[in-house]
């Protein structure tokens, strides 16, 4: 309580609470806003169907089960921002821009804006067949004439404003509130997505009491899933460096910490795109029995052994691309050598940079591991209980969802701590002068 007091007296940071909260309340109410044309209630029955396009809604809030203008949430915008982050590493000019600093973060952040809007529009496009041919298996209809231009890119440019919208809201609430804006309006949706399938499952369980038994034990799952994943974010490997002071012969110990999951949820979020594409692909292709066969794996309909497998093994597999390219252990060791530092027992040039490459490989391992069962393992139990006869209960969230929350809700705690701290150093330095 009196931490609470203290932030509500310290005037810059109630005012950004209040404007991000503010933020937050604007896009839930956009994110209600269906575009016109559509049937909705076709809508809810397909994401009830599929399992990936239901664990896509949980990212967007629920605004994709009512076809709202932000039906894809902000996902343009992080492919956007994550294919411009792998590109550093192929152009060169990308990659000075990157060592700029703060001039050179704003020129690829507005390329990355360039970029969201194209994907936006092609992304937009291929969720609307995605949801008209999963409406139609279903045995209903989504959009009565989805290959009429007429039709279609009204819906297109309504979406994909949706998403530029986010985005600048993300940015505002980033410039003038507190924490990233973009990761809230990700959290938000995600938490906001949790009341209705809590009364959603309490409400079937009114008729069928077989349903509190996994509705309990997904709770409890949930919360031991989220336990796990604050002990693994805050988990690091702390390898010791001894740097040496020519002046006074002195010498000070210092660490370097590598985290165990390195690489955060972008894996997920790779894997996932890797996984659903030939399901996208396959569509156009219905009857052949390759694409059938892809469909019935890959297309969500089911909780196929083969997704769950292919994801797990995916994730792993992205967990190291994404490290070798934010990790760079040669650059590493040369900073170490620069500052006069060294790994005990480890001579400094190659035998430091081996080292550090070891270590990065290992931790790497359990990363991933960690990761891919987040992502996995809670598709997994749903399959358990279909054969148990428990029917499907859905997710309080995905195990990428808690990650996203661990995540942004620990770097608010550490934003409101730093301003806290800010203003008794302010005080401080006051009663000093």
């Amino acid at each position: 309580m009196k931490k609470l007091i203290q932030i509500w007296n310290n005037k810059d940071l109630r005012y950004k609470i209040l404007f991000t909260l503010f933020g937050i309340l604007v896009y839930r109410f956009a994110a209600s806003v269906s575009v016109p044309g559509v049937d909705t209630e076709a809508v809810k029955v397909v994401f009830e169907q599929n399992q990936i396009l239901g664990v896509f809604s949980a990212f967007t809030g629920g605004s994709s089960e009512n076809f709202s203008i932000m039906l894809m949430g902000i996902s343009p915008y992080i492919n956007a921002s994550i294919i411009l982050q792998l590109m550093t590493v192929v152009i060169p000019k990308l990659e000075a821009l990157s060592k700029e600093g703060e001039a050179g973060r704003r020129t690829i952040n507005r390329w990355t804006r360039y970029l969201t809007l194209p994907l936006a529009l092609l992304q937009s496009y291929g969720m609307i067949l995605l949801l008209n041919n999963s409406a139609a298996q279903a045995g209903t209809t989504l959009i009565a004439d989805v290959y009429n231009p007429m039709v279609v890119v009204p819906l297109m440019l309504s979406i994909t404003v949706g998403t530029v919208f986010l985005m600048w809201l993300g940015e505002i609430i980033t410039e003038r509130g507190i924490s990233n804006g973009i990761s809230l309006i990700i959290f938000a949706g995600i938490v906001a997505n949790v009341p209705s399938i809590v009364g959603q499952t309490l409400g079937l369980a009114i008729y069928d009491e077989t349903k509190y038994l996994p509705f309990i034990l997904i709770t409890i799952v949930t919360l031991l899933l989220t336990m796990f994943v604050v002990l693994i974010a805050e988990g690091y490997r702390n390898i010791p460096i001894t740097y040496s002071g020519q002046a006074n012969r002195g010498i000070n110990k210092g660490g370097l910490p590598i985290k165990v999951n390195q690489a955060g949820m972008i894996p997920i979020i790779f894997a996932v795109s890797v996984i659903t594409f030939p399901s996208l692909v396959a569509q156009f292709f219905r009857g052949h029995p390759a694409a059938d066969w892809i469909l019935n794996n890959f297309g969500g309909n089911q909780l196929s052994g083969v997704y769950i497998a292919s994801l797990f093994i995916f994730v792993i597999a992205f967990t190291y691309f994404y490290v070798s390219i934010t990790f760079n252990p040669e650059e590493v060791a040369e900073n170490i050598q620069k500052r006069g530092g060294y790994i005990p027992g480890v001579r400094p040039g190659k035998e430091t940079t081996q080292y550090l490459a070891n270590v990065s490989d290992r931790l790497n391992l359990w990363g991933g591991v960690f990761i891919g069962g987040l992502a996995s393992g809670p598709i997994l139990l749903q399959r358990v209980f279909q054969d148990m006869n428990f029917g499907t209960v859905q997710l309080l969230m995905s195990g990428s969802g808690i990650i996203i929350i661990v995540g942004v809700v620990t770097e608010l705690v550490r934003q409101v701590n730093t301003q806290l701290m800010q203003e008794d150093y302010d005080k401080y330095m006051k009663t000093e002068g």
